[in-house]
């Protein structure tokens, strides 16, 4: 299990103080999202890691190939399925993009929907 970690946020602590552990679809959501919002290369070990996500909505809005970076990287998490096909929506906002990803999650075969935000 990883600690429940959102990017950009602080560490959570359970009801006893210690540090709270992610399962299962969290578990699932804050791996996808840590990959999407790590710079390309971000991880000196792990060259191939990050999406780069914001870096790509820095540029000229481009819809399709933010969805395509997002398509081709969120498959290189285990707890996404193939099928069914992951649907992926890019809404342009202010200084930035919406995004709302719907997929399967291949452990627990429940439906997961995680959508954030990314700005200049």
């Amino acid at each position: 299990m990883d600690l429940h970690h959102y990017i950009g946020d602080d560490l959570a602590l359970d009801s006893t103080g210690d540090l709270l552990l992610a399962e299962d679809t969290i578990e699932g959501q804050q791996r996808v999202l840590r990959r999407l919002l790590t710079a390309t290369k971000g991880y000196l070990w792990h060259q191939a890691y990050g999406a780069g996500v914001p870096g790509i909505v820095g540029q000229n809005y481009d819809e399709a190939a933010i969805r395509g970076v997002i398509r081709a990287q969120i498959f290189n998490e285990a707890v996404v399925s193939r099928s069914p096909d992951p649907v992926i929506t890019v809404t342009q906002i202010t200084n930035g993009a919406s995004v709302r990803i719907q997929y399967q999650d291949a452990i627990t075969r429940k439906p997961v929907s995680l959508n954030f935000n990314v700005t200049q």
